[in-house]
């Protein structure tokens, strides 16, 4: 079983779908329930899930995904509080489209972080508090959180999620920081925030990596390092190695980014090539290897998805591609890669 795999030295999780949360996939819940003890709801807490409407909470979803966790005794991660994406139109503009003034978002950011958080108090044990507020330039990224707000957004995020559940763990979570202008950003930020004396936990490292991305094993420790010299844990989240080719050079995950489909960029629209799914399957035992070398400094690795079925990387950044990402295929059955992971601490 993974999750023994890890014992001892960190959470093995995994993200669900709306499906999986409801029971309607029985053959994942039952790979849920033997490999893993942490769960991350893919899209079920975010803001446009839960009060897609002003002041109309709907908490259907998000309180079947917490009693899941808690029926099986794992760890709960919350995700994500504030984030610039899946974020309704009326939190930052009235009726006529006139952007709103800071007080008026503030007041909306504490009234729905107070009311989420406090729902969950005591029963979700970490948040990603905000998510994605960094730029790959390595300064805050131009949403309208910062633009209504200001740079202090962030600041007050953490500090009505500490008031609504103190002790709940408070993260940060966001992709690309194996590169260092964005790494380097992202640190500058939690010290900002530590020297105000705000509560925050962990930072998230998303994995969103591929067969040759990042470059080199050294850019992966060299972050996981760096996060952990500010003395917070480090958490690799929404893990998934795409093995289809990208249209250009820049991978990330900025889920705004979309191109045109064509045939060259789906290679493998049946199946998966024997010789990539040894490709596949190393590639996440040098990522665990890592991971397990780091052991003392990363408190959680949580793999984004059961199944290659499930992953967001079919439609992502061109709609209708085969990929093959996770340890699951789309049989439910285990692929090299499982193995490779088990392997890779023995």
């Amino acid at each position: 079983m993974l999750k023994d795999t890890f014992k001892g030295y960190f959470y093995l999780g995994t993200a669900l779908d709306s499906d999986q949360i409801f029971g309607k996939d029985h053959r994942s819940l039952h790979i849920l329930k033997q490999h893993f003890n942490s769960i991350t709801a893919e899209n079920e807490m975010k803001w446009s899930n839960i009060q897609e409407k002003q002041g109309e909470f709907n908490f259907q979803s998000a309180d079947r995904f917490v009693a899941l966790g808690e029926e099986n005794n794992m760890f709960i991660a919350g995700h994500a509080l504030i984030w610039h994406n899946q974020t309704p139109d009326w939190i930052f503009q009235d009726e006529s489209g006139k952007l709103r003034n800071r007080e008026t978002v503030l007041k909306y950011m504490r009234d729905h972080i107070f009311t989420v958080v406090d729902r969950y108090k005591g029963r979700v044990h970490g948040w990603d508090v905000v998510n994605e507020a960094i730029d790959d330039n390595g300064q805050l990224r131009n949403s309208k959180w910062l633009k209504i707000i200001g740079d202090d957004y962030i600041q007050k995020a953490f500090e009505y999620a500490h008031e609504a559940d103190p002790d709940a763990e408070l993260y940060y979570n966001d992709y690309s920081l194996v590169n260092s202008v964005k790494r380097d950003g992202v640190v500058r930020l939690i010290r900002k925030l530590q020297l105000k004396n705000i509560r925050l936990h962990g930072v998230g490292m998303q994995g969103h990596w591929s067969l040759d991305y990042p470059q080199t094993l050294e850019d992966i420790e060299t972050s996981i390092l760096a996060f952990s010299k500010l003395d917070t844990a480090v958490m690799i989240t929404e893990l998934d190695v795409s093995v289809l080719p990208y249209p250009d050079d820049q991978h990330g995950a900025d889920i705004s980014r979309s191109f045109e489909f064509k045939k060259e960029y789906n290679p493998y629209p049946h199946d998966l090539p024997q010789s990539i799914q040894e490709r596949l399957a190393s590639r996440y035992a040098e990522f665990f290897k890592t991971f397990y070398k780091h052991r003392d400094k990363i408190s959680r690795v949580t793999i984004w998805g059961i199944h290659d079925g499930q992953s967001w990387l079919n439609d992502w950044p061109i709609k209708g591609r085969t990929n093959y990402p996770l340890l699951f295929d789309r049989e439910y059955k285990k692929k090299p890669a499982f193995y490779a992971v088990i392997k890779s601490v023995s």
